[in-house]
């Protein structure tokens, strides 16, 4: 599987995403915190589409 996401990139996403799905069940208790799935997914992945959208890669092995 092709991966444009660096370890960093990846460790950052993780990271925020956990966080951002902490606000569902602890803070505010709010439904917005589900948008934390989303950098949680990519940097599981370790895919972007938006970078590939945009032509970024972060990897540093040019597209395993």
């Amino acid at each position: 599987m092709m991966t444009n996401e660096g370890k960093i990139d990846r460790t950052l996403r993780v990271v925020v995403g956990l966080v951002l799905l902490s606000l569902v069940f602890i803070g505010p208790e709010s439904l917005w915190g589900l948008v934390g799935l989303v950098p949680l997914i990519t940097g599981l992945v370790g895919f972007c589409p938006l970078y590939r959208v945009l032509g970024l890669n972060t990897c540093p092995a040019n597209n395993r």
